[in-house]
């Protein structure tokens, strides 16, 4: 055990220390941080950092006021009351449109508000006129002001205030599922995952993905390198198969945590600065609706994934003399992570497929898999600890036959062994 953790400790210095590692971080985190802010830069850009407003100042939008008089005015009671930041209404008071048009072309405006009478119809016409392109949210705000004073004025005072925003309200539908997998994962779960949570599974399966592919060939050309520059023989000596093996996969899985925990420093980090906070609150995107099982779950899978998919390859890097057929050697295993990152991302909007839940039961899937099932709230708890049960024998089982591969493999040279000659060599080694 002194050894393994000798070759532990030897492994993550080794790897944490090189130039590719610092590279790779460095670059990621600021690509990440690039990504976690291009909405900001491009408000910037637009000159637009509050919803559609000109810097920290918020939309002008003048009124024509010389027909519709009562109508502006309600307008601009109904924007005051809503404490709208984002745009405001400015009454012309006698100006013409004429006169709106210079202000707008001056800057004093961003645009104006006509309200034109027409035959037969008991409200105006609205018709907005801007410089710029107004942003849609504004747009949407400006329209529901327009609708709650057009309701004010037909009804008049046959509805109270209640009434009135009672009938303003939109009506939200809420789904429920009568199927007895929806039962047992509590009442009240939705099929499909809230916006937060969809972003939060949909960059854990990335990450595990990558992840476990980075780490994976990395183990295996480790292994491959020191078996073609004949440095195995000298390890082999003083150090167990076994324990070289184990070594390097948990030595490797330190460095990939490393890595996990910098890049996640790094998008909380941009996630809660103050511009960032504002861009997710205009998308109703908030961090208190995260789901934390999808965390914590997320993080057991990707540990458990990542020691899976580690002992096969190394088991794979152990038979392959040179590295340059390291490539097609680790090919069947590339396509299973593909295999298992494809299934969960074309099926996150439809967790409760056949196809999905199946999956969440094969160990070289269900790290995916059942990710996508718990942010929906789908997975019954049956299923995420029957997942878990599954995928950790399969670790004990994937690692014991890894285990007797990689002490066979490790001083066969030259061509590939085939299987005969491997289980051949494998039933005189006891583990």
């Amino acid at each position: 055990m002194n050894k393994m953790g000798t070759i532990t400790g030897f492994t993550f210095k080794n790897k944490v220390k090189t130039k590719s590692f610092m590279v790779t971080t460095i670059v990621l985190a600021l690509l990440i941080t690039i990504g976690l802010n291009i909405p900001y830069f491009i408000s910037l850009y637009n000159g637009d950092t509050n919803g559609g407003a000109t810097g920290n100042n918020p939309v002008n939008i003048g009124l024509l006021t010389t027909e519709q008089q009562d109508v502006a005015q309600k307008l601009e009671d109904f924007s005051t009351a809503q404490g709208n930041q984002a745009y405001r209404f400015i009454v012309s008071g006698d100006k013409d449109e004429n006169a709106l048009k210079a202000d707008a072309k001056a800057g004093l405006i961003d645009g104006y508000l006509k309200l034109e009478s027409v035959a037969g119809q008991q409200f105006p016409q609205s018709v907005l006129y801007s410089t710029d392109d107004i942003s849609p949210q504004i747009v949407t705000s400006i329209e529901t002001a327009l609708q709650s004073v057009k309701l004010d004025m037909v009804v008049k005072d046959v509805l109270t205030e209640e009434q009135k925003a009672l009938i303003t309200t939109p009506v939200k539908l809420t789904e429920q599922s009568l199927s007895t997998d929806k039962e047992e994962a509590g009442a009240g779960a939705e099929e499909s995952m809230s916006p937060i949570n969809y972003i939060v599974v949909y960059l854990l399966i990335i990450l595990l993905f990558t992840s476990t592919m980075m780490t994976g060939n990395m183990i295996a050309s480790e292994i491959t390198a020191e078996k073609s520059s004949r440095v195995m023989e000298i390890l082999i000596t003083s150090v167990s198969p076994l324990s070289q093996m184990f070594g390097k996969i948990i030595g490797i899985f330190m460095v990939g945590m490393l890595q996990i925990g910098i890049f996640g420093a790094v998008i909380a980090g941009n996630i809660l600065l103050p511009h960032n906070r504002a861009v997710l609150s205009d998308f109703n995107l908030s961090v208190n609706d995260i789901n934390i099982a999808v965390i914590v779950y997320g993080l057991i899978f990707y540990v458990l994934g990542y020691f899976l998919y580690a002992v096969l390859f190394a088991a794979i890097g152990s038979m392959v003399s040179r590295t340059e057929e390291l490539g097609q050697a680790v090919l069947p295993i590339t396509m299973l992570s593909l295999v298992s990152f494809y299934i969960a991302i074309f099926s996150i909007s439809t967790p409760n497929i056949l196809l999905l839940k199946i999956a969440s039961f094969v160990p070289f899937t269900s790290p995916t898999a059942i990710l996508v099932r718990i942010g929906a709230g789908v997975a019954p708890t049956w299923e995420i600890l029957a997942s878990l049960a599954i995928l950790v024998v399969s670790i004990f089982v994937f690692g014991w036959l890894a285990a007797k591969i990689y002490r066979t493999g490790v001083l066969m040279y030259g061509k590939r062994p085939t299987f005969k000659e491997l289980f051949k060599a494998m039933k005189a080694y006891k583990i």
